[in-house]
């Protein structure tokens, strides 16, 4: 039966007897197909979720939660901005929602706010969520945090208290050793690192696995350049490390980092590998077009987003089970022309003897353009 609408009028919203009437089975029948309960046969499913599409029809959220005591929702904290990783982890963190059958709901968090994580759980909570995911990567100085819905941490932001907790982390520490020991590996007496800023979870697991790898190899720990993620602190770190020709290798806390630091540097005349090796962190997309190709560490994070969210739905659905901890992902490290062994040291000069120039001509001009020993200029300029 089609269901007819004054002119000017939106169409009568589908209820679920015009369902069971279409599909030719009860309202009760109806109930256990959309939620997914056993003992309907396989003709019967069909014919009800075929009738559902072809009306239209929507179960109501609010019914539904007063009959199963949950709202299917799960709200993110997520901190408002552009950047690689924040980005990626929301989006990460939305596919794998919409995997596990449940709806997501964002609230976003600003940087320099302490009340903020406080201000988003409230909001999402009021509006009945079943979970959350801090996806909050700044440490703005917050204390203990209570919730009484179970939580998903992603990184390591401030503690909770809460039903359950549970921890997914793309390993940001391993991966921060694994580039800085495939500099080592290659030769490299020593790995600077330009890094992230402090007031990040993620620059300092990244500055700690530099730390470990340099201190795994007996490396000289040289000091730390801080930016603060852009392009713009790499080039500014880059100009700074440009004049210390002992610098043979930088691993920088992201790609965008890297790249301005590389522009620095070819700037000042030094050649990307030949003369210094770089290496990033993300794996950006852009990553693998630039001159030279950069070579970076690929954060995993749908894998790990789709792993945590599953372990958030397994507490929620079934809270007295006991919950296995997340399994670390691989470490990718993605080599491309960014990176080489260092340049040979030059041999000092002892003792050596002036090489008489030729003559030749009627007033004993050079016949040649030769070049005395050591008064060849170096190409590199000051950065522009």
């Amino acid at each position: 039966m089609t269901r007819l609408a004054r002119p000017g009028e939106s169409p009568p919203t589908p209820r679920s007897v015009d369902v069971a009437r279409l599909a030719g089975v009860s309202q009760k029948t109806v109930s256990r197909v959309l939620n997914d309960e056993p003992y309907v046969s396989a003709d019967v499913r069909r014919r009800v979720l075929d009738a559902a599409e072809e009306l239209g029809y929507r179960r109501n959220q609010a019914a539904r939660a007063l009959a199963s005591g949950r709202t299917r929702s799960i709200g993110v904290v997520t901190l408002g901005s552009a950047l690689y990783g924040p980005a990626s982890w929301l989006m990460g963190i939305e596919r794998a929602v919409r995997e596990v059958g449940y709806t997501l709901r964002v609230a976003a968090t600003i940087e320099g706010d302490p009340g903020g994580i406080a201000s988003a759980l409230a909001s999402l909570l009021g509006q009945g969520v079943d979970g959350v995911v801090i996806s909050e990567p700044i440490d703005e100085g917050v204390g203990l945090i209570s919730v009484d819905v179970p939580v998903l941490v992603l990184g390591a932001p401030p503690t909770f208290a809460a039903p359950q907790v549970v921890t997914a982390r793309v390993g940001a520490g391993r991966l921060a050793r694994a580039a800085t020991e495939h500099l080592l590996e290659l030769g490299h007496a020593t790995v600077h690192h330009l890094a992230g800023p402090q007031r990040w979870y993620s620059a300092r697991d990244r500055l700690a696995g530099w730390r470990e790898a340099l201190r795994a190899h007996g490396a000289d720990e040289p000091p730390v350049v801080e930016g603060d993620w852009s392009a713009a602190s790499g080039y500014a770190a880059g100009r700074k490390l440009a004049g210390d020709g002992t610098v043979t290798a930088v691993f920088a806390a992201n790609d965008d980092m890297a790249i301005g630091l590389i522009r620095a540097q070819l700037e000042a005349g030094r050649r990307v590998p030949e003369d210094i090796s770089v290496v990033g962190f993300d794996d950006i997309p852009v990553a693998a077009y630039v001159t030279p190709p950069l070579t970076t560490v690929r954060q995993p994070f749908d894998e790990v987003a789709r792993q945590g969210l599953a372990l958030l739905v397994q507490v929620i659905e079934k809270p007295d089970v006991e919950v296995p901890p997340a399994a670390d992902q691989p470490v990718e490290l993605v080599v491309r022309a960014s990176t080489a062994p260092p340049p040979p040291r030059p041999i000092p000069e002892r003792g050596r003897r002036a090489i008489p120039q030729a003559r030749g001509g009627p007033h004993g001009q050079p016949a040649g353009s030769e070049v005395p020993s050591g008064s060849i200029s170096s190409s590199a300029g000051s950065p522009s």
